[in-house]
């Protein structure tokens, strides 16, 4: 069984991850890095969170690691610390995950996600048992830092135009759902001369005000609050801050897809080069990267994929269409407080919300999802017929299939056995017709790769 998924390992709060398996995940860190370094460990704000948090550092020191504890903070946050202070990070975190739940990710010393081959030999040591456990004398330093917010604050403010956003003086509503943005978004817009008003801005655990998951139907109040107040814009964060998603100044959604393109056509005006998406991200970034004349990498899906690919090929911007943002010059990780910064500084310069995201192409989606017996067999299956239609196609992840006038996705779950089936079109109905043409082709690879009994 795989220990680690698309973003770490999760699972059910003091079931699955338990003290137990914090303790020997940072042992296995501690044998992988040779029992040498410093490690920077913190949390988000869920209730188990301490519990994980002090089991991670125990067995980060018992095989002789240093440790500084930074306390409860964002992703971005403790990547940033991460980077310009330690050898390594471990946050506790299950980021949109439902409340009951919780997990471990590992950060590597230049403050990105744990690269994929890392994780592997990780993995490898974790269900060996066979842990570097020093002696008593060579035990690690322990230590706490309770700045590590206040220098990521600091470190958005210096990567944005502070003085331009300060001019405008921008009445901003956020929705922070008591989770680890609550400890920095609010007070970094303050910093940037907005007139903030907050929404489950207190750090709280249980998440009495809304799931994590910052979705549409989740943030009614976020809306009615933008409309009433008469705000430039309404921002909500996940539940460890590293994605973020938008009102305009009606109080409308802001397609997340929309503002992935939105803000790379911004990147890209101010600045020419590379930008680097999953397959899943909506044609909009084809058609940004077309009309700057630029080049458009597609990576397999997931946040640490696209980064290590930016980094690869100094890419100007990159992101996925879920709110997850990364502006190279300020860190190779996706930022949620960073990407409302940029926001500020885009409406600073005279632009409303609402018109910036006509500016991009409009395309529409739809998507599914079907059970797999053999997941394996199937996408083999599914391949080989896609193949056959002569059309361009893409199999980094899955197979991505380009027609015409749209696209469809196919790709195995990296945490479940099922198909999610994507498809986008310039119309709805072909949208729902490509998603269709997806499905069948699933069902039938499944059928071929279940042996007759």
């Amino acid at each position: 069984m795989a220990l680690f998924g698309t973003n770490g390992v999760r699972g059910i709060a003091n079931e699955y991850i338990n003290p137990e398996l914090a303790v020997n995940l940072a042992r296995s860190l501690g044998t992988y890095m040779g029992s040498k370094g410093t490690v920077a460990i913190g949390c988000d704000t869920r209730i188990s969170g301490q519990m994980l948090k002090s089991a991670a550092i125990a067995g980060a020191l018992s095989t002789g690691l240093n440790v500084i504890d930074v306390g409860t903070l964002p992703t971005p946050s403790i990547q940033l610390y991460v980077r310009d202070y330690a050898d390594a990070g471990i946050v506790i975190t299950a980021s949109h995950n439902p409340r009951q739940y919780n997990g471990i990710k590992l950060i590597a010393g230049d403050g990105t996600e744990f690269p994929r081959d890392g994780e592997k030999e990780i993995e490898k040591i974790y269900y060996s048992g066979k842990y570097s456990i020093v002696s008593w004398e060579k035990t690690g330093s322990f230590r706490t830092d309770p700045g590590a917010n206040d220098y990521y604050i600091r470190s958005v403010i210096n990567s944005v135009d502070a003085e331009t956003i300060r001019s405008r003086r921008l009445k901003v509503v956020v929705d922070t759902g008591c989770g680890a943005g609550s400890l920095t978004l609010p007070f970094l817009l303050r910093e940037l001369g907005c007139n903030v008003l907050t929404l489950g801005a207190q750090p709280d655990g249980t998440f009495p005000w809304r799931n994590p998951e910052p979705t549409p139907d989740a943030l009614t109040e976020l809306s009615k609050l933008v409309k009433v107040t008469g705000a430039d814009l309404g921002a909500a964060h996940d539940g460890d801050a590293d994605r973020i998603v938008f009102m305009d100044e009606n109080g409308e959604f802001l397609n997340e897809e929309v503002l992935l393109a939105m803000m790379a056509k911004y990147m890209l005006e101010r600045e020419k080069g590379p930008i680097v998406t999953p397959v899943s991200s909506s044609q909009r970034m084809a058609d940004v990267a077309k009309d700057a004349g630029v080049e458009l990498y597609w990576t397999a899906v997931g946040s640490i994929n696209v980064a290590r690919k930016m980094m690869e090929v100094n890419a100007v911007f990159g992101g996925e269409g879920n709110g997850g943002l990364i502006f190279p010059k300020h860190q190779y990780c996706r930022d949620g407080a960073m990407a409302c910064a940029k926001i500020l500084e885009i409406l600073a310069n005279g632009h409303k919300l609402s018109e910036l995201a006509k500016s991009v192409s409009q395309y529409f989606n739809a998507k599914t999802k079907i059970p797999s017996v053999n997941t394996q067999a199937t996408m083999e299956k599914v391949k080989y017929e896609a193949s056959g239609l002569g059309l361009k196609m893409d199999t980094v992840d899955g197979v991505k299939i380009w027609y015409e006038d749209g696209w469809t996705l196919i790709r195995p779950s990296g945490t479940e056995p099922i198909f999610r089936i994507f498809a986008e079109a310039k119309k709805q109905e072909r949208a729902e017709e490509l998603m269709q043409e997806g499905l069948q082709m699933v069902i039938r690879a499944e059928k071929a790769s279940i042996p007759n009994e």
